[in-house]
């Protein structure tokens, strides 16, 4: 049982990362200092939003309408990080 919160730890990690790439390159190209133009910087672009716009999307419907602020991957970043705590803390249950 053990090794099966050792994956679901992974996978929580592989989702924090991929979130905060996303954000990176989204302030990188607010800031234009890279460009949509670039054909890899768009396929990748493309292709974190495709992953990460769905639980974007069910996260926005909680939230209230700030402009152009975007909470949702905060949001999303801090059910990580609480889903991590309550499974490192309650591990020996499991044992």
């Amino acid at each position: 049982m053990l090794s099966l919160i050792q994956i679901i730890l992974l996978v929580l990690n592989v989702a924090q990362w991929i979130i905060i790439i996303h954000i990176i390159l989204s302030w990188l190209i607010n800031f234009q200092v890279i460009s949509l133009s670039n054909q890899l910087v768009a396929s990748i672009w493309d292709g974190l939003n495709r992953l990460l716009e769905p639980a974007y999307q069910r996260i926005r419907q909680f939230l209230p309408d700030l402009g152009g602020i975007d909470l949702a991957p905060l949001v999303a970043l801090i059910a990580i990080y609480a889903l991590r705590i309550v499974l490192i803390n309650n591990a020996a249950v499991f044992i």
